[in-house]
Formats: structure tokens, sequence, C-alpha cells
């Protein structure tokens, strides 16, 4: 039997798992659709080709986040969606967007595919400030001042170019030929921005946010916590080198950019969750005040422990069988 002390921070960690989750495989598929070359229709073809088999289902993560923080932290949902309701209306009109786009291209008229590949690429582009905008103001806890909403829009910026770096690195993988040397020069720029961005976000954070900055600089646990900027800077500049060095005979290596993306992403993520515990909506609400009574806590994780199971089952079939290089897309 599970002590029902615990169950506020098993729901955090599935919760934690979801959104990481959702950030990798709904961010590289939302920067492929940031990279859309307009003036070449039969790359933009192979770039979608490269994310139909996933892209809706990536989706499925967020609606499990969304879903868990409702149900087992009700009141941190409130809190969050309340200072969050008009750019999380502007990410779903994006993902929305997203989906229309997807589906009218494959029925459109040559001459209209143009148009509702610019709308895909917009609604990318949407999603992706929108997500990166949330995120800024959750992490300053929803503070009505001009230094959360610059920092909102820094972050707004830095999780485009995050996207962009991983959606890159997919096609680096899953492409070749000319397709894949332009995704090598959109990888080495993306990843540049990006190295600017952690460092911007590393300075900024921590000065302007006390909780954090004591996290950050109070021994001991300064010295894990500064372990994981320097960590993320590490592997950033790694993925420069070896961007640099692709493409390699036999293709070989072309996985290596996109594996980095993922632990930067995981790296990052595991900063920010390390700066906020045991907070769940920093200086309001921990995990333990914001969570649900242990009878229903309970009850959800029996439905947990059947659903995330069956969710990643398929997502790792899905992949398994869609694995390897993207051929031409063709509609019938």
């Amino acid at each position: 039997m599970i002590n029902p002390e615990y169950l506020p921070l098993i729901f955090a960690a599935l919760t934690a798992l979801a959104v990481l989750v959702y950030a990798i495989l709904d961010g590289y598929d939302l920067g492929v659709g940031i990279l859309l070359p307009m003036d070449n229709l039969n790359h933009r073809n192979k770039m979608i080709a490269s994310i139909g088999p996933f892209w809706d289902a990536n989706e499925t993560w967020l609606v499990l986040a969304v879903g868990l923080v409702l149900i087992a932290f009700p009141t941190a949902h409130n809190i969050i969606l309340k200072a969050l309701y008009l750019p999380a209306t502007i990410m779903l009109i994006g993902l929305i967007l997203r989906g229309v786009a997807f589906d009218f291209r494959a029925k459109a008229a040559e001459g209209s595919r143009l148009l509702w590949d610019r709308l895909f690429k917009l609604g990318s582009i949407i999603a992706s400030t929108s997500q990166g905008y949330m995120l800024g103001m959750y992490v300053m806890g929803f503070d009505d001042s001009w230094m959360a909403y610059g920092f909102a829009i820094l972050s707004a910026l830095g999780v485009t170019m995050a996207y962009v770096m991983i959606g890159a690195a997919w096609l680096i993988m899953k492409t070749e030929g000319e397709l894949q040397a332009n995704a090598i020069q959109w990888a080495k720029w993306a990843g540049r921005i990006c190295f600017v961005g952690i460092i911007a976000v590393c300075t900024v954070n921590p000065f302007i946010n006390e909780y954090v900055f004591e996290r950050w600089f109070n021994p001991p646990w300064m010295y894990l916590y500064l372990m994981i900027p320097f960590l993320s800077f590490s592997l950033v500049f790694l993925h420069d080198r070896v961007v640099a060095r692709l493409p390699l005979e036999n293709d070989r290596g072309s996985w290596l950019p996109f594996l980095i993306t993922i632990v930067v992403f995981i790296c990052c993520f595991s900063g920010l969750a390390l700066s906020f515990y045991p907070y769940i909506v920093l200086g309001q609400v921990t995990i333990w005040e914001a969570a649900s009574a242990p009878e229903s806590l309970m009850f959800i994780l029996w439905g947990a422990i059947v659903v995330i199971p069956c969710i990643a089952a398929y997502t790792f079939f899905s992949y398994r069988v869609f694995w390897g290089k993207v051929t031409d897309l063709h509609y019938y």
C-alpha cells in the first residue's frame, strides 16, 4: 500500500514526465513546421511526411499533462488557468490551425497547397511562442510587472528556438541529400541561438527571482544546481561540433544531434523542476497544498497505471513502425 503522503509527489512526477515528453515529441514537429521552406514544395512534402505519422499523437502528452494537473492538483490548475487563459487560448488556436492545415493540404488543389503550408507554419509559430510565453509567466509566478512580461517574451523566443533546434535535428536524422544539408545549417544557427538563450535565462532568472537565487547559490545544493547549466552549455557546444562534421559517410551519426538535443531538454527541465520544488506554483502553493484528497489520488492512480503505459506503448510502437529515412510524400 502506498503511503498517502507520497501520492502528491508521485502525481507531480507523472505530470512532469508528461510535460517533458510533450516538449520533446511535439517540440520537434513544431520545429519542423516553423522551418517549412515556402519556396520548395518537394522539401515541404518531405518535411511533412517526416512528422506525418507522429504529430497528432505527440499532442496526447499535452492532454495527459493538463488532465493530471486538473484532477490531481485542482488548486494549482485554477491558479494557472486564471493567469494564462488568454495565451492558452492563443496556443489552442495555433494547434487547431496546424491540424486543419495539415489535413486540408492533403485535399487541396496544387495551387492552394502553399496557402495551407503557410497556415501550418503560422500555427506552429503561434503554438511555440505561446508555450514559451506561458512558461516564462509560470517561472515568474504570474507576477504582474514589466520584468515578468519581459522574461516571458524572452522565454517565448527561447522555447521557439529550442523547438527549431530539435526540429532541425529530427530532419538531419530523417532526411537525406539537399534537405538534410539545409537541416544541418538550420541546426547550426538554432543551436547557437539556444546557447545564448540558455545563458540569458540562467543569468536573468536567479536575479529576478529571489527563491531561485537562494536555491542556486546556497551550499551544498548549489553545486548540483550549477552543474545543470554547465552540462547544458557543454551539450549545446557538443551539438555544434557534431553538426559541423555532418554529413558523414553512410550517414553515420545523423542521429546524434537529436539525441544530444533531447538531453539538453532534460537538463533544462530538470533545472526548472529542482528550482521550484516543492512549489507547483512558485511562491503560492506547494505540491501537497494543491493536491486532491488522498482517496481521490489513490483512485486516480489506478487509472494512471493503466493509461500512461498504454500511451507510452503506442508511442513506442508508432516510432518503431515508421522508423528510418523519410520517403516522398504521396496522397492517394
